[in-house]
């Protein structure tokens, strides 16, 4: 709701974060430490920026073949692609720098609009006048109260006569009749009294803001220009909205006869700019030519009137209307005249507290009134006079008192239902002492009482009062409820204030507060109602920043007026360091800092500190210009940052040649001291510590064990293990004699002199002693191997020449046939008692199963007694031989199956 209140709405809520001086970033760069990509950059706060779009030249592609690499031609189609993106965000851009373009002159345009209001007019533009103009002209501004919604330059509007407010023309409608019906509701009870019906008729609405009275016949069904001569005024773009262009032609207030001589335009006309001849207020000096709005003007002489108490003057300057009371004192005389004191001339009336006590006519009574001037009177107690009841009527002298008639006083009580009893009588009539039934005021209770007495019942009135939200709640209301004193207290329109009204009913009048919106600077303004100004944008303001900025620099970059805070100062900020250097970065004078407090807490209790920004100075960054340095060693000499400008070690070694010859100096780089020149050792340099590490003969593994030496190292005399040939055993020879021995020394110092282990083909040990190379052949065997027959009965042993040659083979005899045939036949009969075996467990299982079906068959025979008797089958009387054979065929075809198995 508040965006609409602006006239601004959500859709335009982007432009406003663009940055608040100027609609574009203030200096912005995006660069890339690479070639191939765009670089852009704007310029020019408050102003289109002017934008310059560089192609940053790529490096020739090398070529392979014909083709280009496959990251270089990615490499390339990345760079299109940003291109690209590129373009398309600086024609996004360009198009709300145009948008801001427009509506600049569009500010132009209203400005036009108003000089064209004014052209008839002789002087300057009225303040308030310019002010609802701007408001009219400026989309955006004008609210409905009602709605709380911005009125547009095509809505009809109705506009208040007092208070010159705007309101949709549905809105006002509403409004008042709404107003009219709750008004009404209070009045049905009494909607049969005709002057009731009167005022019904004349009920009237009043205007949200101003709370105007306005008659039923003032509300409005059509929508007039300003002036209210024309009917749906036509929107035209070189006049106010809801103006008819014409003459506004209005009677001027204060009335002095001539008419505005505006266009038609919203809010009051202005001051009458006739001329007139008019004098001053005092008369003294002669009538001048003035304007008709100012024509009453001072002359700034005494007055010289003569006040009210008829002895001085006025010595004011010459004023308007009536003279001040007399600011003098003197000696002014009471009423009666017989006191007198010092008093302002302005209040010489006065009266003391002294009676009068002067003698009547009669001579006989005096006056008891307190200082007064004139006559005192007749006396009180002469004349006509009648009894105590009035029944009676006397003319006696003031000294007589006039006598009781002796008759019933009659007179009527306080009851205001008896008569007094007594005689006639002095003074009040007592108070009534008689009984009856009376009734309590609201009639819900009947009691008989003292007449005297008011009979009050407990019961309290339900009615709701004029509010329609409380209870009238008073005991025995006899149904004029009082109306309710009750503050309304609801929220209003603005969700800020409440109600302070008197509880009502209907819809409360809108909040009456303003809030006066304006710039930063102050220079530009808008007034907005309240419930909106949160949400209200602040007036743009064309005029420059005047803030002073926050770091060394002497101003700022000149940029419009805006909210929040300035953009960071993007000068660069030259302020000499210590080396003598001027620092070339942006400015950190006063950079946004996020703070988060890390101090731990006591307890839960404690609450939470937030993360916060906080404008802080920054150091400036080490200076980064190169100056060349040499390391300790002389090493290197680059160029080193100003600010890490000391001696240092480049981490290399030494390098220089130590008195061993052998090695060089390790010790990071560092100052040498005492050095011949400039590749031998110094004093500085570290000595050499290490063992002798010169090449040892050819097949020597050991080490010289000798600190570094020069020359040539002495004999090994280590012991080397060393498996033989055969390797089962291990040889412990001296190392300068087998390194340096003949390739036949060597083969004799590694034979264990035992048999060779390894097998020969035909799976005996090789007949040599340890040997390397190849083992003897198999027919150089004197193993003996041992052959049996086919039966395994007979076996005999032969050369194991003869025997890999096929040469030899054992044949069986005749014993070797008859023991064979003894074993088949002992096969044979222990099969035969297997299957005899079988045979009698089948039987036996087939003269079970017939027990179990004769049973059952007997069992079904004894149900059907009844049921004639069936002669079996053939099958049925063979089936049990044909099931007993099957068995045995079966159990014959398993026994050969497993005989043919064996075999």
């Amino acid at each position: 709701m508040g965006d609409r209140g602006t006239g601004r709405g959500r859709g335009r809520g982007k432009r406003g974060e663009r940055g608040a001086w100027g609609g574009s970033k203030n200096e912005q760069k995006i660069t890339t430490p690479r070639d191939g990509f765009w670089a852009w950059n704007t310029t020019g706060p408050g102003r289109n920026p002017q934008r310059e779009v560089e192609r940053v030249s790529a490096p020739p592609v090398a070529k392979k073949e014909g083709k280009n690499k496959p990251g270089e031609r990615k490499f390339a189609e990345a760079c299109q692609k940003i291109q690209e993106s590129v373009e398309r965000y600086l024609e996004r851009h360009d198009l709300v720098q145009d948008t801001d373009e427009d509506e600049d002159e569009d500010d132009l345009e209203e400005g036009a609009i108003i000089d064209r209001v004014y052209q008839s007019y002789g002087q300057g533009a009225d303040g308030r006048t310019q002010q609802y103009l701007q408001e009219a002209v400026k989309s955006g501004t004008l609210v409905c109260l009602i709605c709380i919604d911005g009125i547009k330059r095509l809505d009809p509007i109705w506009n208040c006569g007092e208070c010159y407010s705007s309101f949709h023309i549905q809105c006002i409608q509403k409004w008042a009749k709404d107003s009219i019906f709750q008004m009404s509701e209070v009045q049905v009870d009494s909607a049969l009294d005709p002057r009731a019906v009167q005022s019904m008729s004349n009920l009237s609405w009043c205007c949200p803001k101003c709370r105007s009275q306005y008659s039923q016949r003032a509300i409005p069904t059509r929508y007039l220009c300003f002036c209210g001569k024309a009917t749906d005024p036509k929107f035209d773009p070189w006049l106010p909205p809801h103006s008819c262009g014409e003459i506004c032609g209005r009677k001027l207030k204060p009335l002095c006869g001539h008419s505005c001589l505006l266009l038609c335009h919203p809010g009051p006309c202005p001051p009458c700019p006739k001329n007139v001849s008019n004098s001053c207020h005092c008369g003294q000096q002669p009538p001048k030519t003035r304007r008709c709005s100012t024509k009453t003007w001072s002359c700034g002489q005494p007055c010289g009137h003569t006040l009210s108490c008829g002895q001085h003057s006025c010595q004011e300057p010459c004023h308007p209307e009536d003279c001040s009371p007399c600011p003098r004192k003197s000696m002014q005389p009471c009423s009666c005249g017989a006191s007198t004191q010092l008093r302002e001339c302005a209040q010489p009336v006065w009266h003391c507290d002294k009676v009068c006590n002067k003698q009547h006519s009669c001579g006989h009574h005096y006056c008891q009134q307190v200082c007064h001037k004139g006559k005192c009177g007749p006396c009180p107690s002469s004349g006509l006079r009648t009894c105590p009841c009035g029944k009676t009527s006397h003319t006696l002298p003031c000294t007589q008192e006039i006598p009781s008639c002796g008759d019933t006083c009659g007179k009527e009580l306080a009851c205001g239902v008896h008569l007094c009893a007594e005689r006639c009588h002095k003074g009040a009539c007592p108070t009534c002492l008689q009984f009856r039934v009376k009734q309590c005021h609201c009639g819900a209770r009947e009691k008989e009482t003292a007449c005297s007495k008011e009979l009050v019942c407990e019961l309290k009135c339900k009615n709701l009062r004029d509010c329609g939200r409380h209870t009238c709640s008073r005991k025995c209301c006899v149904g004029d409820c009082p109306r309710c004193e009750q503050q309304c207290g609801r929220t209003l329109g603005c969700r800020t204030h409440r109600c302070g009204s008197r509880c009502h009913q209907g819809p409360c009048y809108p909040c009456s507060i303003t809030h006066t919106l304006t710039c930063r600077c102050g220079k530009t303004s808008i007034t907005v109602p309240c419930g909106i100004h949160k949400t209200a944008r602040p007036p743009r303001c064309s005029q420059p920043c005047r803030r002073p900025p926050d770091c060394h620099h002497p101003e700022r970059k000149k940029h419009k007026c805006h909210q929040g805070a300035c953009p960071p100062c993007s000068m660069v900020c030259g302020l000499e360091l210590s080396c003598g250097h001027k620092c070339p970065h942006s400015c950190h004078h006063a950079v946004p800092v996020k703070v988060v407090d890390n101090k731990k807490r006591a307890g839960p209790w404690e609450p939470i500190v937030a993360p916060h920004i906080e404008i802080q100075k920054q150091p400036c960054p080490p200076c980064q210009v190169p100056v060349p340095t040499t390391c300790f060693g002389h090493h290197e000499t680059p160029d080193w940052p100003c600010s890490d400008l000391r001696p240092y070690s480049c981490g290399r070694k030494c390098g220089r040649e130590l008195a061993c010859t052998n090695h060089t100096c390790q010790r990071e780089c560092h100052t040498v001291e005492g050095a011949p020149d400039s590749v031998k050792a110094g004093t500085s340099c570290a000595p050499c510590e290490a063992l002798c590490s010169k090449p040892r003969p050819e097949g020597c593994t050991h080490e010289c064990g000798k600190p570094c030496h020069p020359g040539k190292c002495s004999a090994c005399k280590q012991l080397v293990k060393t498996k033989c040939h055969c390797t089962l055993t291990f040889l412990y020879l001296a190392c300068h004699s087998f390194t340096s021995g003949t390739s036949e020394q060597k083969e004799a110092m590694q034979s264990c002199k035992n048999q060779c282990n390894k097998l020969v083909s035909c799976g005996h040990r090789c007949s040599k002693e340890c040997h390397s190379g190849p083992c003897s052949e198999a027919q150089d065997c004197h193993k003996r191997v041992t052959i049996r027959c086919a039966c395994k009965r007979l076996r005999k042993e032969y050369p194991c020449p003869l025997v890999t040659s096929g040469k030899v083979k054992l044949e069986c005899d005749g014993i070797c046939a008859i023991k064979l045939e003894e074993k088949r036949k002992a096969q044979e009969e222990e099969e035969r008692k297997k299957l005899e075996e079988e045979q009698a467990r089948q039987r036996k299982e087939v003269e079970e199963f017939e027990r179990k079906l004769e049973g059952r068959k007997h069992r079904r025979r004894n149900r059907h007694q009844m049921e004639p008797e069936v002669e079996p089958s053939l099958w049925q009387k063979q089936s049990r031989l044909l099931l007993g054979a099957a068995i045995v065929v079966a159990l014959a075809g398993f026994t050969f199956y497993l005989l043919t198995s064996d075999d």
